[in-house]
């Protein structure tokens, strides 16, 4: 496929209010998309690559002004950039906005033909380039790249392109567009109305639901559009999970035991334990000494954002490889423990994940145990659909120790003592699960509730900041913090207190590459950073655009094992008030 025949029908996507006709539009782009469905299907959720691949761009707002200013000529610059991008506010308004094209050089992949050639995969192929350089000089490779695309592109197809590099896409076409629009390209789906309307034993919502099932178990949109197009419904059946793949994390909401024996009668009840979660998976490979590499060997871990946190977590790898058997995929936390294996606050485990350097005197420091509690895959068998139980069970077999007890009680007495014993251990509270709930990736339904204790927190968005002053001038003093709002964000304060000077030094150092625009002292940020915010009360404010201001707000932790999508959303806030 053309690019620009992508960009136009991203251009069509972008312009339409309607969630039936977006599903029309991106149907007509996948059943267009001939050998590149993959690429097109990812790249219409603003990815590159699978959500379960590990390789990233590693393009910043800097970066991007950079290459959009050398493309367009001498007499731009990178600031010039963001002055229009302060102006306009969306960076593929100000590319489309810039004379590109016209500049040459040993990465101009054709001396400036300003648009018309490029295609689909040539700019995936590039993008892969950029996110493979490294070591000294990858700065410079991924500059002249993404400036070789550039100086190839119409203002359209630069549009979309830095949108893209930047993983903005702006069409309105979330995951669950892209589903049913795979549905209705291949599966001969009807979708006319909209999904809360669908009657479920209708046609198009089994047909939806199939196409859903294996986005969890593949976690990769373009795979499954493949598989619908090439296979139809028998190939989208057989899907599998893959060990060495990961999928994403079932998630929890708020709850009681109150809430949970009422709709359940019985729950199942385990700790909820202050780490950071992790999956776990063991390839067969273990006990081939031919094959099992030195430090790791078939073992990998993944965090809750599905990066790979294998290297900085070596006493994980050496429980699984001496106390599991595989083909195995473990759900379980990460936690940081003393030297009597009790537990020891939710910072301590960050002191250790995704660390890459002095790792082995890190983990001197501090300790990390395996709290395992779900087995999405044992022995050759996918336990995605099997009851809760039933995997626990498997989880016992699979794993000899590091096992999280579960009670199943209909007794609310009982659960409460279990919650009791569980505070009194130091850990925050417990998981309230459907004992016949199955494993659903991604999912934050209502079969998995979390308690804690009264005192809550929330995980939020950092869009923004203010320099410090006097010897802070060089730092950011000042953190403007936001929640989940669908695909945007709304702002609910502003946080100073609770940071020192090393971690505002260390805060500096991994948001300013993240700086999409400044203005005097104040900078605003692409949404890539999570805190983890104490406050003392919620109330109603006109001052932020939530309509909710936090007092009295406290920086407590970077949370590095929450990508922003998984960040707190507007609801729990409205909750946590009391308005809901």
């Amino acid at each position: 496929m053309e690019f620009a025949a992508f960009a136009e029908r991203a251009e069509a996507m972008a312009a339409e209010d309607g969630d039936l006709a977006t599903v029309g539009l991106v149907a007509e782009s996948l059943t267009a998309a001939g050998d590149d469905l993959g690429i097109v299907a990812r790249f219409l959720r603003g990815a590159v690559f699978p959500g379960w691949d590990g390789r990233k761009l590693s393009v910043g707002p800097s970066l991007c002004h950079e290459a959009l200013a050398r493309a367009a000529g001498a007499n731009v610059t990178a600031d010039d950039v963001e002055t229009r991008l302060a102006e306009t506010g969306e960076i593929g308004a100000v590319a489309a906005g810039l004379d590109l094209g016209g500049q040459t050089g040993l990465s101009a992949f054709g001396g400036g033909t300003g648009g018309g050639d490029l295609t689909v995969r040539e700019v995936y192929d590039d993008l892969v380039a950029v996110a493979e350089a490294t070591g000294d000089g990858s700065e410079s490779v991924r500059l002249d790249t993404l400036f070789g695309l550039f100086t190839r592109a119409s203002p359209t197809e630069a549009k979309y392109l830095a949108r893209l590099v930047l993983g903005e896409m702006r069409l309105g076409v979330g995951g669950g567009a892209l589903r049913d629009a795979t549905a209705e390209a291949f599966l001969d789906a009807a979708v006319t109305t909209p999904a809360d309307e669908r009657e479920e034993d209708d046609r198009t919502a089994e047909l939806i639901g199939l196409v859903e099932r294996a986005l969890q178990v593949t976690n990769d949109h373009g795979r499954v559009a493949e598989l619908a197009r090439d296979e139809g419904e028998p190939g989208l059946r057989d899907v599998s999970l893959a060990v060495g793949r990961p999928v994403r994390s079932m998630l929890a909401q708020a709850g009681t035991v109150s809430d949970a024996l009422d709709a359940w009668e019985t729950a199942a009840v385990e700790t909820k334990f202050d780490g950071a979660r992790v999956q776990i998976h063991y390839e067969d490979a273990a006990h081939d000494d031919d094959t099992a590499d030195a430090e790791t060997g078939p073992v990998s871990i993944y965090s809750r954002n599905m990066e790979d946190v294998t290297a900085a977590l070596p006493e994980l790898v050496e429980h699984v490889r001496d106390h599991a058997t595989p083909p195995a995929i473990i759900d379980g936390e990460a936690v940081a423990v003393d030297d009597d294996s009790e537990p020891l606050p939710f910072q301590e485990i960050l002191r250790r994940f995704r660390r890459k350097y002095d790792v082995d005197r890190m983990r001197e420091e501090v300790r990390v145990e395996l709290r395992a509690f779900d087995c999405l895959h044992a022995d050759g068998d996918d336990l995605l659909d099997a009851p809760l139980t039933e995997r626990h069970d498997r989880l016992h077999e699979t794993l000899e120790a590091g096992v999280s007890e579960l009670l199943v009680s209909a007794d609310a007495e009982a659960i409460e003592s279990f919650e009791a014993d569980a505070l009194e251990a130091g850990h925050e509270g417990v998981m309230l699960k459907r004992p016949d709930s199955t494993y659903s990736p991604g999912d934050r339904g209502k079969d998995w509730l979390k308690r804690k204790p009264d005192v809550e927190t929330l995980d939020l968005v950092v869009t923004g900041a203010e320099w410090g002053e006097g010897r802070r001038a060089e730092l950011f003093g000042t953190f403007e913090v936001a929640v989940r709002v669908g695909d945007d964000y709304a702002t609910v304060g502003k946080v100073a207190t609770g940071i020192s000077d090393e971690e505002l030094a260390d805060l500096t150092d991994r948001l300013e590459p993240h700086v999409t625009t400044e203005s005097g002292q104040t900078v605003t940020f692409a949404p890539e950073v999570v805190f983890e915010v104490g406050y003392e009360e919620i109330q109603t404010s006109p001052t932020y655009d939530s309509g909710y201001a936090l007092r009295f707000p406290r920086f407590l932790a970077v949370r590095e094992d929450k990508p922003p999508a998984d960040a707190d959303d507007l609801t729990r806030v409205r909750r946590l008030a009391g308005d809901e």
